[in-house]
C-alpha cells in the first residue's frame, strides 16, 4: 500500500527539478499523476515541450499512471484547462502541489517592469489560478454532498520568508505573497474539506544553481559521491507527499526543508514595542526608537 494510493495529484512544474522529484514520488506512492510543465527555460532558453512527456513516460514504464500536460498556469485560462484536464482524465482531484516558477534577478534600479510582471505571473498568479480552479472543483463535490478530503501544497522560498537576497525583490515579493495566500486559503477552504500548506525549499534545481554568489556555490554536488546530497531535490518531496496524504490533519503552515531538515516557519510577528500614553512626536520616537531596536 502507498501512501497516496487513489489519490489524483496535479504538479506543475513537474518536467525537471523538484517538480519532476514530486511527480515520481507521488507515482511509487500510489498516485495518479498529472505532470504540467510548459517547457521553457526558467530565463526562456529554448523550449522543450517534450519535458513534462518524459517524466510521465518514466512514471508509466514503472507500472504507475499520468498525463503529461503544457498549459501555461501563469494564464488564468491555462490554469483552467489544467484542472479541467485531471478531472476528465481521471474522474476527480485531490491533491495540487503548485511548484512551477521561474527567475528574472536584478537589482531593483536595473529590474524592468517585464521581469517583474513575469516572475509575479509565473509564481504568485499562478499559485491563485491553479487554486482558484480547483477550489471550484472541490467546492461543487461539498454542494453535492461529498465528503472531500483534498490537499494542497504550495511553493514559497527562503526568498521572502525568512532570508533576504540582493537581486530578487520581484521572486522574493511572490513568494511571501504565496505564504501569506496559503494561510488565506487554509481558513477559508477547510470548511469544504481542502487543507493548504506550503513548503520553503532548498535544493540544487537550474533556478538555484545559476544564483549568484554564496547560495550558487553552497549548492554544489559534493565531491564524494557516497556523501549524503543535502541538496538533492528528491530530498523535498517526503514532506510533500506527507501533506498530501488523506489521513494527514496539518494546514495552514508553511515549512522550510532542505536535505535532512524540516523547520515550521513562522510569519510576521509583534516584536520590540513602544508605547506611550498620547500621540506620538517625531521627536519622541527619534528619541525612543533606535534604543529598542538595539
Amino acid at each position: 500500500m502507498g501512501t497516496l494510493d487513489g489519490r489524483v495529484a496535479l504538479i506543475t512544474g513537474a518536467g525537471r527539478g523538484i517538480g519532476r522529484e514530486h511527480a515520481l514520488l507521488f507515482a511509487q506512492e500510489g498516485a495518479k499523476v498529472v505532470v504540467n510543465d510548459l517547457g521553457t527555460g526558467h530565463n526562456d532558453a529554448g523550449e522543450d515541450v517534450q519535458a513534462a512527456q518524459t517524466v510521465v513516460d518514466e512514471i508509466v514504464a514503472a507500472g504507475g499512471e499520468a498525463l503529461a500536460n503544457t498549459d501555461d498556469i501563469a494564464t488564468f485560462a491555462g490554469a483552467g484547462r489544467l484542472v479541467s484536464e485531471a478531472v476528465d482524465a481521471f474522474g476527480h482531484l485531490d491533491v495540487v502541489v503548485n511548484n512551477a516558477g521561474i527567475l528574472r534577478d536584478a537589482f531593483l534600479t536595473k529590474m524592468t517592469e517585464e521581469e517583474f510582471d513575469l516572475v509575479i505571473a509565473v509564481h504568485l498568479k499562478g499559485h491563485f489560478s491553479v487554486l482558484r480552479h480547483a477550489a471550484e472543483h472541490w467546492r461543487e463535490r461539498a454542494k453535492s454532498g461529498e465528503a472531500v478530503q483534498a490537499s494542497v501544497i504550495n511553493t514559497a522560498s527562503a526568498s521572502g520568508t525568512h532570508m533576504v537576497l540582493p537581486g530578487q525583490a520581484n521572486y522574493a515579493a511572490a513568494k511571501a505573497g504565496i505564504a501569506a495566500m496559503t494561510l488565506v486559503a487554509a481558513a477559508e477552504l477547510s470548511r469544504i474539506g481542502v487543507r493548504v500548506n506550503a513548503i520553503a525549499p532548498a535544493a540544487r534545481t537550474r533556478l538555484t544553481v545559476d544564483v549568484p554568489g554564496v547560495v550558487g556555490e553552497m549548492m554544489a554536488q559534493p565531491d564524494d559521491p557516497d556523501a549524503f546530497d543535502a541538496f538533492d531535490p528528491a530530498n523535498i518531496p517526503p514532506l510533500v507527499a506527507y501533506l498530501a496524504a488523506v489521513d494527514t490533519e496539518i494546514t495552514g503552515r508553511v515549512f522550510h526543508v532542505q536535505g535532512g531538515e524540516i523547520a515550521a516557519l513562522d510569519g510576521w510577528r509583534p516584536g520590540a514595542e513602544l508605547k506611550c500614553d498620547g500621540p506620538w512626536t517625531i521627536e519622541e520616537i527619534a528619541e525612543r526608537l533606535p534604543a529598542t531596536l538595539g
